[in-house]
């Protein structure tokens, strides 16, 4: 099985970003610097999860063959709970939800959903494959609520924007989900958007961070921080 490209390979290339395998898939492990991204991570990173795992549902029986599964939803739309295991349930709406595989350890719950994908169908709920569609970046430190203003109207500073809040808005000019779910105590956003636009975006979001002395970061800084709290 081919792993899943991110959309934006080629500027991570560029860029100079080191891969490794994670949960069966490439994705970028670091930047050659792991020590200074640690410390960016903190202040402000830029993470591209493209290559994990992650599936939606939806449909009047979403909800109900979910938590059938053991996924723990939020009790309103346009809100995110983790999981257990780590794995992030968002609820776009009533009626669709979007799981995001966990990015500290191999992921089983998506792959475990998306195996039953047969059975939810039955259960008037259709699985939304996110893999080529969907870019995943994630935004880290202190100074990504800031940094976001820049890009995008929704003040996304505590305690506007709390720990499970989730914004279907406009980020750079371009549709897109920002979901706020923290790892260990760094404030991180989760950023989900159209794919044919990854490139635009995670241009745009390099140009914001300039100002706060942000850089790309890998995988490795991203375990490291979940570790700490653990």
């Amino acid at each position: 099985m081919v792993s899943p490209r991110s959309p934006i390979q080629n500027a991570l290339q560029a860029a100079g970003a080191v891969f490794g395998e994670h949960s069966g898939v490439t994705a970028v492990t670091d930047f050659g610097a792991p020590i200074g991204e640690a410390a960016a991570a903190r202040r402000l990173g830029l993470a591209d999860l493209s290559p994990l795992p992650r599936v939606g549902f939806r449909g009047p029986g979403a909800r109900d063959w979910l938590t059938a599964q053991g996924v723990e939803l939020p009790d309103e739309p346009n809100q995110a709970r983790t999981q257990t295991d780590g794995a992030i349930a968002i609820t776009r709406s009533w009626t669709e939800v979007l799981v995001l595989g966990r990015i500290q350890e191999a992921d089983s719950l998506c792959a475990r959903l998306a195996a039953g994908a047969a059975d939810a169908h039955c259960a008037r709920a259709y699985s939304l494959p996110r893999f080529d569609g969907m870019f995943w970046f994630a935004l880290t430190g202190a100074s990504a609520a800031d940094c976001l203003a820049k890009l995008c109207g929704v003040d996304m500073r505590e305690p506007a924007f709390p720990v499970g809040s989730v914004a279907q808005t406009s980020l750079a000019r371009l549709n897109a989900v920002i979901v706020h779910v923290d790892v260990g105590e760094a404030p991180l956003f989760h950023l989900l958007g159209d794919s044919a636009s990854a490139d635009y975006a995670w241009t745009s979001l390099l140009d914001a961070m300039q100002e706060f002395g942000g850089r790309p970061v890998g995988l490795r800084v991203l375990h490291a921080l979940a570790r700490e709290f653990k």
